[in-house]
């Protein structure tokens, strides 16, 4: 057997064919193995998850950044005391799974959190629980459906932590940038829940100061993560935008120094100004 045929096998066992396009419900997915044996899910020719055999170690960086801000809400996590002082399983929701990346690595570090990943794509979400060994329900729960409407017939107060990691293409669909829905995410989230969304924002688009306006006009704390030349709009990136009704969780900021790359948490006069710069979306 070739090394490339150990890497597929192990740990993830059941891929389907790779380096070739594979139909799903919105398109094609496309797997490719790398030589450290992790496995690059494209979805429409777009990067959309990054699996490693450790399911703690996330490739993409805005994941990691995401982790950090879950673990510093959730606090230890790994069987130990939860900091959300219910003593009750965390719950978590994901709009957007691709290949469940983050919600594989919260599930390895958070056993006793619950979560629901909303996809799009029905093919790709019955492909991605087999090709990755995803945990199961209802440790890890898939639902098919569009992001805005799953969030609009959730009931308030459900979840401990709400994620945005929608794309259609490099994009994240306008309606779910718009403060309806922030709204929404604020009303399904509980008393100090935590909002993360990923943003990708070209340079010169103003949609990083939109987004950081648009949160301002629903959540009374609104953070952002994002590398010195994202937030001085000198190049594109992912950065996280973070959102609650109470004050951010305290060591976001500390544990970002030890990522690879140099990002750090924005200083509230960073994310005052942004906010000041942009417009909300969707207002009527």
């Amino acid at each position: 057997m070739s090394r490339r045929e150990r890497v597929r096998h192990a740990p993830f066992e059941h891929l389907g064919p790779l380096d070739t396009a594979i139909p799903i419900s919105t398109g094609t997915a496309r797997l490719t193995v790398e030589n450290d044996g992790s496995v690059l899910l494209d979805v429409n020719g777009v990067p959309s998850s990054h699996l490693h055999p450790d399911p703690e170690h996330l490739v993409f960086e805005y994941m990691r950044w995401m982790l950090i801000a879950i673990d510093q809400h959730l606090g230890s996590g790994r069987n130990g005391p939860s900091e959300l002082g219910s003593g009750s399983a965390p719950q978590l929701a994901h709009l957007g799974g691709g290949g469940c990346s983050l919600p594989r690595a919260i599930a390895a570090r958070h056993p006793r959190s619950k979560q629901i990943v909303v996809e799009l794509d029905e093919l790709l979400a019955n492909q991605v629980r087999d090709w990755f060994d995803l945990p199961r329900s209802p440790q890890l729960r898939l639902r098919i459906d569009d992001a805005l409407s799953a969030m609009a017939a959730w009931r308030e107060d459900r979840f401990d932590v709400l994620v945005r990691d929608v794309f259609s293409g490099a994009t994240t669909p306008e309606p779910l940038i718009t403060v309806h829905a922030a709204q929404h995410a604020a009303r399904v989230l509980r008393d100090g829940g935590l909002y993360l969304a990923n943003c990708a924002a070209p340079p010169g688009t103003g949609l990083m100061a939109d987004e950081v306006a648009t949160l301002s006009a629903v959540f009374p704390h609104v953070g952002l993560i994002a590398e010195p030349a994202h937030l001085s709009g000198k190049r594109r990136g992912n950065c996280v935008l973070l959102a609650s009704n109470r004050p951010l969780p305290e060591g976001i900021d500390r544990d970002l120094r030890s990522d690879a790359v140099s990002v750090r948490l924005a200083q509230p006069s960073q994310v005052q100004a942004l906010a000041r710069a942009g417009r909300v979306l969707g207002q009527a």
